[in-house]
């Protein structure tokens, strides 16, 4: 009998570790901004990330933790980051390794929300989304340049249906050495399609679907597959200090064999 647990095990279970006071076996609802530090030490060294913790809900909440472990789970990726909608997802995904000037490549069968967001709001801050002709892999070659940051693709085309040649895509990826991020909302968390085992490095989905399930609750969600090398000279954001945390660099910090991986630490 197997002991990795199943993805019905995962979705119920993966992330949480029972309260040893209450034995709760649900999972608790901490509705707080703030947390207390044991002494001023302690809180130095959670702001200055010589200790993980919680430090403010915005950055880190308990309940919010256990559902981006479960999902990083469901997804086989090594964290995730809750995001307030689908679409803030794809957002915070993409400027977190673009910056004015950068380009990306992207299917043009795209969700219409997302298209727009691409053609539209990524413009005004000085980043090109680069529509190739649907999900043919050659189209997209002559759109790569020097400042080519990215592929985007969508696991299940939405309204189109199209499925994607993930292994060509991955091969495409690879050659050009740049990160490929896919939109797995129709993947249902996982269960249909997992595109970390194909070649993704940065997964993004809306939470409104098929995770949350009940038509009930907007969110998003971002997945880091912890296989890319950020540090790889394309992505200074990484690699050089950082202006917003006291001249922190991140892929130093938290860089090779990190837990947390090497992604989304700059993007929280």
């Amino acid at each position: 009998m197997s002991k990795q647990p199943r993805f019905e095990t995962l979705q119920l279970h993966a992330g949480q570790q029972i309260d040893p006071t209450t034995k709760s076996r649900a999972v608790p609802i901490y509705q707080t901004t703030s947390y207390a530090f044991d002494n001023a030490e302690h809180a130095a060294n959670l702001f200055g990330l010589k200790a993980f913790g919680n430090i403010y809900t915005r950055i880190m909440n308990p309940t919010t933790d256990v559902f981006e472990q479960r999902i990083a789970a469901l997804e086989g990726g090594v964290a995730a980051v809750a995001t307030g909608s689908g679409q803030a997802a794809q957002f915070l995904a993409l400027t977190n390794i673009l910056q004015a000037g950068d380009n990306f490549i992207s299917t043009s069968y795209l969700y219409g929300g997302t298209y727009n967001q691409f053609k539209v709001s990524f413009k005004k801050l000085g980043i090109e989304a680069r529509f190739a002709n649907g999900d043919d892999v050659e189209s997209f070659v002559p759109l790569i340049d020097k400042n080519t940051k990215a592929i985007y693709l969508e696991t299940i085309g939405n309204p189109r249906l199209n499925i994607p040649d993930f292994e060509k895509f991955a091969a495409l990826a690879r050659e050009y050495d740049l990160p490929l991020i896919v939109d797995n909302t129709f993947g249902a968390g996982g269960y249909l399609f997992r595109p970390l085992e194909h070649g993704a490095n940065i997964v993004v989905e809306s939470a409104t679907k098929w995770i949350g399930g009940h038509g009930t609750t907007i969110g998003g969600v971002i997945i880091d597959g912890g296989n890319y090398n950020w540090g790889n000279g394309k992505f200074p954001q990484f690699t050089e200090p950082s202006e917003g945390y006291h001249g922190l660099k991140f892929w130093e910090v938290f860089g090779e064999g990190n837990p947390l991986g090497k992604y989304l630490p700059k993007l929280k």
